[in-house]
C-alpha cells in the first residue's frame, strides 16, 4: 500500500488500484485534486479541518461512482446522494475495492468541558497495515503496523500521545495534524516521541506531498 501525506490530517492511500483519502479539511490546500482521484472519502468526524463539506459535496455532485463514508453528522450534513453516503460507527466494517476498512473508537478528545465532543471515528485500513485516529487517542483492539499520529491541536498532549503509542504498539508512526506546530515544534516533537524518546518506535515527518510505501 501507498501513503501520500497531505497537509495537516489528509491522507491518500492507494492499493491495487483503488484510492481512498482520508480527512480532506479545509486546512488541505490540494483537498480538491486529491479527492478528485479517490474511489472514496472517509471522514473521521465533522470539524473543517478534517471535512470540508462544500469540496465533498461538489464532488458527490461531479462525479456519480464517488463513495463517502463518516459519522452519523457527517452523513446528514451530506444528505443521501442515492446511498454513496455511508454513516458509520465503532463495530462497521466495509470495502472499497481492494482496501478493507474497521471502524473504531466514538469520541472526540476532550478540549474543554465547555465545548461539545462530536462522534469522531478511526479508520483501521487493510488488516491493521494503517491506522488514522482522527482527533482522538483511541486504540483499537487489533494490530497496528503504521498509525497516524496527531501531534498538535488544542486537545492534544504530548504526554499522553506518548502512552497513546506505548498502548498502540506500532510498528511505525506518521505525523498528521501537525500544522499547528513550527518546523522547530514538529522537529521536537518527533525527537521526544520517536524512537530516541518516549516510544522507541521510528517516527516520520512527512512533507506534504511525500509519497511512501506501507
Amino acid at each position: 500500500m501507498k501513503l501520500t501525506k497531505h497537509a495537516h490530517a489528509c491522507v491518500t492511500l492507494e492499493k491495487d488500484g483503488t484510492r481512498l483519502v482520508i480527512d480532506p479539511g479545509t486546512f488541505t490546500p490540494d483537498a480538491a485534486e486529491a479527492v478528485s482521484q479517490a474511489h472514496a472519502v472517509l471522514i473521521t468526524h465533522e470539524h473543517f479541518d478534517h471535512f470540508d463539506e462544500k469540496l465533498v459535496a461538489a464532488a458527490l455532485e461531479a462525479r456519480s461512482e464517488l463513495q463517502v463514508y463518516g459519522t452519523a453528522a457527517v452523513a446528514a450534513a451530506l444528505g443521501n446522494h442515492d446511498g454513496r453516503v455511508h454513516a458509520v460507527a465503532a463495530g462497521d466494517t466495509f470495502s472499497v475495492g481492494s482496501l478493507a476498512v474497521t471502524v473504531h473508537g466514538h469520541r472526540h478528545a476532550l478540549i474543554h468541558a465547555d465545548i461539545p465532543c462530536p462522534d469522531n471515528v478511526g479508520y483501521l485500513l487493510d488488516d491493521g497495515a494503517v491506522y488514522h485516529p482522527g482527533d482522538a487517542y483511541f486504540a483499537p483492539d487489533a494490530p497496528v503496523r503504521t498509525l497516524l499520529l496527531p501531534t498538535s491541536g488544542p486537545w492534544t498532549k504530548l504526554g499522553e500521545a506518548a502512552d497513546y503509542v506505548r498502548t498502540v504498539g506500532p510498528e511505525r508512526i506518521i505525523q498528521i495534524h501537525e500544522l499547528m506546530l513550527s518546523d522547530l515544534g514538529q522537529h521536537s516533537t518527533a525527537n521526544l516521541l520517536g524512537e530516541q524518546g518516549l516510544t522507541g518506535t521510528p517516527i516520520d515527518r512527512l512533507e506534504p506531498g511525500t509519497t511512501v510505501q506501507l
